[in-house]
């Protein structure tokens, strides 16, 4: 006699659906999530579906009924709890919109808890569309198994973005012109240097320009740090901090 199959089973869709969640709850997916269950994963009455709130957790539930415009499922189990989520805020520069759905997909990715976006006056860009960059966080979160998704704010000019940040927090400043300089360190040793609460700070394309990198050297919480002696992409830079910052201080730990 053969094992029993696990339930739910790992190729179960998952989704992030709101309000909260609740054992025994009824819940009724419509709009895209409908037609991806429905049309795209084919599932039926019985079939397991994956649901994340981004409050309680992640749960197991079983498909009740399954129409063309929506889908009945109740909640089984919760599997997991809201993920614990090291305290990073990603400050990334704004960059043109495939490379920085990338910096959102892989900040997601990697576990970040903010993303503050930032315009600086090397941007290509100078606005996000806040729609589209949940969605972008979301599939990313779902994909990659995450119970929580990091909050994302409106994007902010440099000054304004050191004007509001918090007393408690280091500001780790990604300098391209660090490689060269024997007083900023590298950023693996500096990192674990220093606990969170934390941010990390990347300009865009043609990097800060002179005012700016005074600016934010000017800055008390401010900690500059070399990426190495390779010139980085933004976007590869953006990878690479957090990555390092993971390694050092975060989850990966």
């Amino acid at each position: 006699m053969g094992a029993t199959p696990a339930w739910p089973p790992r190729s179960a869709p998952r989704l992030f659906v709101t309000p909260a969640l609740e054992a025994g709850e009824h819940r009724v997916l419509d709009g895209p999530q409908a037609h991806y269950l429905s049309r795209v994963m084919r599932i039926g009455e019985g079939d397991a579906v994956i649901l994340c709130d981004d409050a309680t957790g992640e749960w197991a539930a079983r498909v009740l009924s399954a129409g063309k415009r929506d889908v009945t499922v109740e909640l089984v189990e919760r599997l997991r709890p809201r993920e614990d989520v090291p305290d990073l805020t990603l400050c990334p520069a704004l960059l043109k919109k495939p490379r920085f759905d990338q910096v959102l997909e892989k900040a997601t990715e990697l576990g970040v808890a903010k993303i503050r976006p930032v315009v600086t006056r090397r941007c290509v860009a100078d606005a996000l569309n806040m729609e589209r960059a949940r969605t972008v966080v979301t599939e990313a979160a779902e994909q990659c198994a995450r119970t929580a998704l990091p909050e994302i704010f409106e994007p902010v000019s440099l000054s304004q973005l050191l004007r509001q940040w918090p007393e408690d927090a280091v500001m780790w400043f990604a300098d391209e012109q660090g490689a060269d300089d024997e007083a900023i360190p590298p950023a693996a040793r500096a990192f674990a240097e220093r606990l969170p609460p934390a941010g990390i700070l990347i300009g865009p394309e043609g990097g800060f320009d002179d005012a700016e990198r005074e600016e934010v050297r000017g800055f008390l919480q401010a900690r500059p740090v070399s990426l190495g002696p390779r010139i980085l992409r933004a976007e590869t830079a953006t990878i690479a901090a957090m990555a390092i910052w993971m390694g050092a201080m975060g989850d990966w730990t």
